[in-house]
């Protein structure tokens, strides 16, 4: 069953927007990004769930949008693989609502989830309320936010306010971009206002903030603690969240644009298979995320990486045999 605006998707002869190879390729690219994402996603939460010292506030927020990304993948990259293969979308009216619903409240969730982690980096570095710390408490308290808000604003199309349709090559849902109604405009406008504006709004605030105050607040570690260890391992926090926040914004940042241009502009006539680019972009910060935090995050990395490969640890291996070159150098070098 093709929703209502299929015209968008199907030619004036009915034909499809993508030959069958072309949607069998898009099938793979999700696929490369899915597989790898349920993995990875899966592998932060057991791993946080089986080791209490991973249970820090930071990696609370890390780990909620791991659950977020998880539920991309697990809808919105699975049923892609799946009606792409096929060739169509092939679960009705019904799964394409289900669908739109799904994916944009974990995606809201994710979003929501990265500004909450640019305000604890910010709260952490900056101190802009002196001494209060961020505790497990605020953690718990902002992930429930993020998840209220995301349901908050994801939940008017299931009652009519907005709706969810077809969009780019007609094999996923989402809001609908393109409905020219007043009422469904009216919803995309206070949709990107407060699931998009907002939440980036405050990683900006926060990050100009931090970028503002990292070097005095390095100089004032590096003088208070020997050796400097504090201080390395806030950089390298810092450094691992803004990481995360770029790529975030480069996966999400031309769907959202793209979407406010297709509403400034009702006439346009968009090629299916550019608007398709930036949906499965989106869809594939999924998996970027569980890679940089394991990757930069020593405490995910001790426990994520042996997980991963069945109890080996390759950097504990590089760690050993640098010690030991170094001692064998020391041995072999004159006095």
């Amino acid at each position: 069953m093709i929703p209502t605006n299929s015209s968008y998707y199907y030619g004036p002869q009915g034909e499809a927007p993508l030959s069958r190879t072309g949607y069998v390729f898009l099938a793979i690219v999700m696929a490369l990004f899915t597989g790898p994402a349920i993995l990875l996603n899966s592998t932060v939460i057991i791993v946080t769930l089986m080791h209490k010292k991973l249970r820090q506030p930071l990696n609370y927020a890390l780990v909620n949008m791991a659950v977020a990304d998880l539920g991309t993948a697990m809808t919105g990259g699975v049923l892609s693989v799946i009606n792409n293969a096929e060739g169509s979308f092939s679960l009705g009216r019904t799964g394409c609502v289900m669908e739109g619903f799904a994916v944009s409240l974990f995606g809201i969730t994710s979003l929501c989830t990265v500004a909450l982690i640019a305000l604890e980096r910010m709260f952490v570095v900056c101190k802009p309320l002196g001494q209060i710390s961020f505790q497990k408490k605020h953690a718990v308290g902002g992930i429930t936010l993020s998840w209220f808000w995301s349901l908050t604003w994801n939940l008017p199309p299931l009652f009519g306010w907005g709706r969810y349709e077809l969009e780019g090559v007609g094999t996923s849902c989402a809001p609908d971009w393109h409905n020219t109604d007043p009422h469904n405009v009216s919803y995309i406008l206070a949709y990107f206002a407060v699931c998009f504006a907002v939440p980036f709004a405050i990683i900006v605030a926060s990050y100009a903030k931090l970028m503002w105050t990292l070097p005095s607040a390095v100089k004032a570690w590096m003088a208070c603690v020997e050796g400097g260890a504090v201080a390395k391992g806030e950089m390298k926090v810092a450094s691992m969240v803004v990481l995360m926040v770029l790529t975030f914004l480069i996966s999400w940042m031309p769907y959202a644009s793209l979407a406010m241009f297709v509403v400034s502009n009702p006439d346009v006539k968009i090629n299916p298979l550019v608007g398709t680019v930036p949906v499965y972009l989106a869809k594939s910060s999924t998996v970027y995320n569980p890679i940089i935090y394991i990757y930069l995050n020593k405490q995910f990395r001790k426990y994520a990486v042996p997980f991963l490969l069945c109890g080996r640890e390759p950097w504990v291996d590089e760690e050993e045999s640098e010690a030991v070159t170094v001692v064998e150098a020391a041995r072999v070098s004159p006095s």
